[in-house]
């Protein structure tokens, strides 16, 4: 179904994971699976007890047979012989669960990969973040690709660059990149990591293996999920994570140690390098990044402000259902309802950018009608204001200014306003609406729409703002590197900005409204520099697309914008129209829809 801006209006201004049962726990080591199991004398495994708190550290565990493997107090498993194992776990009040482990080739270490176990060991320390050797130009001589994105690239740098001089396979401890990070030499960096850690002892094991890159066929991560997605918290309480790897030959591993973790909000949340995240007495929503190589996930954690909620009023749509379930998860009670007043001012400034008038106002206090505020929301939408109103919002959005001297420049600037203006008297469907200016061709005088082109002139830019003005995605990051919190590479960049690489303005002097924007027929493609492959027009995450020379690339992306399985479209434009009403997006900044960046209330 179309999206119109009015039925948007309509929807937002009308409107101003479980616990277990206190019965039962639950022993998780891989989610979905009753067991696990340990390859190798340097695996681990960490457990995870569930009942309507997380109760990890309290609980007590043994292992049957005894000797296969050990477990901590804070329910890390590692191995010590071949063989099979079942796990228990007992906690206060007598309840109980089990898993099953196997142990193999214990005799064995598994070979160390310099993707799979020494770049997250950079990661995790902050080695190759944007502020150390993953900024432009590195730091001292030594540059490493942002969060690892580029592995080989990063191991040609520190094996065999600079003469090889910072690795020493024949002795290790000597190695420069050991004595900076454990404080022996001097590291602008500081101490990283003390030689009585994992991480360290890690880097020597590989040094001393000669550091290899790893065999050709080392499997690969696929991706990484967090367990769990969501929980409900006390205040000051505790959530234990587990975070798995899924690889390329379908085996999984657990990563949590080796994972980086940041909270979106440190106020409410710390989290240490074993995955366990401490609440502070704080309130409310918050959410935990982790992130391993170029892969992320996502934990969000609830924390209830306590309060009784046994009077919500009646739900007048889907919106307010949610909205009243969330607050009764978060224990906060709903403000009063609006007295007609406050109500037609507020959707008068909001729908028609102005005060009610003296006469309305009077009118709407002395009406009687039940359905008064329908009826005056569906009256604001009707009347040429609203058109005014969000004419300006999107004319900013999509960068409608004067060039110049007003005298003879404003002339197209006018015309794509009122193009804009048109739009949303029409109540044009939002995706029609944007394949006309994404698509828009010939005069400016003729076709307002392509005056965009006059404004966004870069192929590049160009790609940037209809990514982030109509799909809520920040490609910018991608340009150079790979995203830090999203899964664009520079391959999804130059992919997405080649369905722009055709399109030329001739530029008509002191007569804006006779410039040509047109297609010029040739290949459309883009030049990844840090590649130096030619790519072909893509959608984000999507698959190159083949367009004749004669095509213009642009019907294809506006095909695929258009497209109702197209996952970020409809809910960028719920987004910016929620964050006019109520000042905040669902995801804010309003323009910035990713995983890593959760939704408030995910089902609106």
């Amino acid at each position: 179904m179309p999206l119109h801006p009015k039925a948007l209006c309509v929807a937002v201004a009308a409107c101003f994971a479980l616990p277990l049962s206190a019965e039962e726990i639950r022993l998780v080591a891989q989610p979905g699976s009753d067991s696990f199991s340990l390859k190798g004398p340097d695996a681990a495994q960490q457990l995870l007890v569930l009942g309507d708190s997380d109760l990890t550290r309290d609980a007590k565990f043994s292992a049957q047979p005894e000797g296969i493997v050990e477990i901590d107090p804070n329910g890390l498993v590692t191995p010590l012989a071949n063989g099979k194992a079942a796990i228990s776990v007992a906690v206060e009040g007598g309840k109980s669960a089990t898993l099953s482990v196997t142990v193999a080739q214990i005799e064995t270490p598994q070979p160390v990969s310099f993707p799979n176990d020494i770049v997250p060991v950079f990661t995790r320390n902050h080695c190759n973040a944007g502020n150390c050797h993953a900024k432009s130009g590195g730091q001292n001589g030594f540059t490493l690709s942002l969060f690892g994105y580029d592995p080989q690239a990063d191991y040609d740098t520190l094996v065999k660059a600079a003469r090889g001089r910072r690795v020493m396979a024949a002795a290790p401890e000597n190695s420069i990149l050991l004595l900076k990070a454990s404080g022996n030499l001097p590291h602008g960096g500081g101490l990283r990591m003390d030689t009585n850690t994992a991480d360290y002892q890690l880097l020597r094991r590989w040094v001393a293996e000669g550091a290899p890159f790893g065999p050709e066929n080392d499997p690969t991560v696929e991706r990484i999920e967090i367990f769990p997605k969501q929980r409900v918290v006390q205040a000051g309480g505790q959530q234990q994570l587990i975070v798995t790897a899924t690889f390329s030959d379908g085996s999984v591993r657990d990563i949590t140690r080796a994972a980086q973790f940041e909270p979106n909000h440190e106020e409410m949340a710390g989290v240490d390098d074993r995955g366990l995240v401490t609440f502070s007495e704080k309130t409310g929503s918050t959410s935990v990044l982790v992130r391993f190589q170029e892969h992320v996930d996502v934990f969000q954690a609830t924390l209830p402000l306590g309060e009784r909620i046994s009077d919500l009023p009646k739900p007048n749509n889907f919106i307010d259902k949610e909205i009243f379930e969330k607050l009764s998860l978060l224990g906060l009670p709903p403000s009063e309802l609006a007295d007609d007043n406050t109500f037609l001012r507020r959707v008068t400034i909001d729908i028609a950018g102005r005060i009610p008038t003296r006469e309305e106002t009077d009118e709407f206090l002395a009406s009687t009608d039940p359905d008064k505020r329908a009826q005056a929301i569906d009256r604001l939408l009707e009347g040429v204001e609203f058109a005014d109103h969000f004419a300006g919002k999107w004319a900013g959005l999509l960068r409608n200014k004067a060039r110049g001297n007003l005298d003879w420049v404003s002339r197209d600037t006018y015309a794509f306003h009122s193009w804009i203006r048109t739009a949303l008297i029409e109540n044009r469907p939002f995706d029609q609406f944007a394949a006309e200016l994404i698509t828009a061709s010939g005069k400016t005088g003729e076709n307002p729409a392509a005056s965009w082109y006059r404004s966004v002139t870069d192929p590049k830019e160009r790609m940037q703002d209809i990514a982030q003005v109509f799909l809520g995605i920040r490609m910018q990051c991608a340009q150079c590197h790979h995203h830090p919190y999203e899964r664009w590479s520079q391959d999804d960049y130059y992919h997405f900005a080649a369905f722009f690489s055709t399109i030329e303005r001739k530029e008509v002097y002191r007569l804006p409204e006779d410039d040509i924007v047109f297609h010029n027929r040739k290949p459309a493609q883009f030049l990844n520099p840090a590649s130096g492959e030619t790519l072909k027009p893509a959608p984000p995450g999507g698959e190159a697309i083949e367009i004749a020379p004669e095509e213009d690339p642009r019907h294809e992306l506006a095909k695929w914008i258009r497209d109702p399985e197209n996952p970020w479209f409809s809910k960028m434009l719920v987004n910016r129209y929620w964050k006019h009403f109520f000042s905040r997006g669902l995801v804010e900044p309003e323009d910035d829809i990713r995983p890593t960046n959760p939704a408030t209330h995910p089902e609106l």
